[in-house]
């Protein structure tokens, strides 16, 4: 089962099988990322974006803290994607000590 990609290691742990989602804003985004992660905002994704994202892998989705990517997790999830809201977002992925980096390659930051 995919459970497991509800926390942190487990969706990093499996980061080549799977779409990962950051539905933070863009500052947040440029703050700290996780590499081949697609961003789209939350926003965006409740006005419709993601419609290109592959339907044969499962998404994992991720915020700061786990509640914008719930939302996002459920609208993917009507569109008839396999999608898991990461628990504890990026503030939980910096707590684990997975890497994460800046938009100019510096460390990350959850912002």
């Amino acid at each position: 089962m995919n459970e497991d990609l509800e926390n942190v290691q487990g969706a990093h742990d499996r980061l080549d099988e799977i779409t990962l989602v950051d539905c933070r804003e863009l500052y947040e985004w440029v703050a700290g990322r996780i590499e081949g992660a697609v961003h789209l905002p939350v926003n965006a994704i409740m006005a419709g974006a993601g419609s290109d994202l592959p339907k044969d892998r499962p998404v994992a989705v991720i915020c700061r803290t786990g509640n914008r990517s719930e939302l996002a997790t459920m609208m993917l999830q009507a569109r008839g994607y396999e999608a898991h809201n990461v628990q504890g977002g990026m503030e939980a992925w910096a707590a684990a000590g997975v890497d994460f980096s800046a938009e100019d390659g510096s460390e990350g930051r959850v912002a």
